[in-house]
């Protein structure tokens, strides 16, 4: 699926929003967001209270836990394959490509990479 500029403009603008309008991340908010919440691929690049930027790095074979994601912009940094396992078993194979970006909605499910390349996807969920 090609992404149109618009879509990508889109996600760095939520972005940009955040940053000039809280400012960095504070360490103490950067501690607070490293909670159990989020698994070791995943870490906050931007929260305030307007947004959640997120990065998550998953290498070859790497496994996130089953948890509800949030509405959000996922923007592909480093595309490849990826799989979505749901709490009824059931699994999708997702081939992401690089520079693409897509809405995701509220949904529970872990993920794994199942290709040969590490995926990096920056997820913008809008509080």
């Amino acid at each position: 699926m090609q992404v149109s500029r618009f879509a990508v403009s889109a996600v760095l603008a939520i972005a940009a929003l955040g940053i000039t309008s809280a400012g960095l991340v504070h360490a103490q908010d950067k501690a607070k967001a490293k909670s159990s919440e989020l698994p070791p691929i995943t870490k906050v690049i931007l929260e305030n209270d307007k947004v959640r930027v997120l990065e998550s790095t998953f290498k070859p074979g790497d496994v996130s836990p089953n948890r509800v994601r949030n509405p959000r912009v996922s923007y592909v940094a480093k595309g490849g394959t990826l799989e979505r396992t749901y709490p009824d078993g059931r699994k999708t194979t997702i081939d992401r490509k690089t520079g693409t970006a897509e809405w995701n909605e509220r949904d529970t499910y872990s993920v794994k990479n199942i290709g040969k390349t590490t995926v990096v996807l920056i997820g913008t969920e809008v509080k």
